[in-house]
């Protein structure tokens, strides 16, 4: 059973930093390209950004320079490292993997970005 868990979020102020956490289970986590999405309130969830499993790195044109993310194949964890944070930023982000022709989402993490 694939198992998406996300962490990492908090409230933090205009211009930090944070780093999210998805711990992955049931899958061959090598394997997958793993993507994270976010959801602001009143708006539809975003693509925000994946990494195939040989660590090739895509972006949502908002984020580019600013969030950067990775993954542990050892610990079956991918990571958004986010910096320079925006109000805009604040939304509910998600961790997904397409398996077997299935979407698989972890619950999501909140961050808010206010001072």
């Amino acid at each position: 059973q694939v198992h998406l868990v996300e962490s990492g979020g908090d409230l933090v102020q205009p211009g930090g930093s944070l780093r999210l956490t998805c711990a992955a289970s049931g899958i061959n986590f090598r394997l997958f390209t793993m993507s994270w999405y976010r959801q602001a309130p009143e708006k539809e969830r975003e693509y925000v950004a994946s990494i195939t499993g040989a660590g090739i790195t895509n972006y949502t044109d908002s984020v580019k320079g600013r969030f950067t993310v990775s993954r542990d194949n050892v610990w079956n964890r991918v990571y958004l490292q986010m910096n320079s944070l925006k109000p805009e930023d604040t939304a509910v982000y998600y961790c997904h993997v397409s398996y077997k022709g299935r979407n698989y989402w972890g619950k999501g993490t909140q961050v808010t970005v206010s001072s």
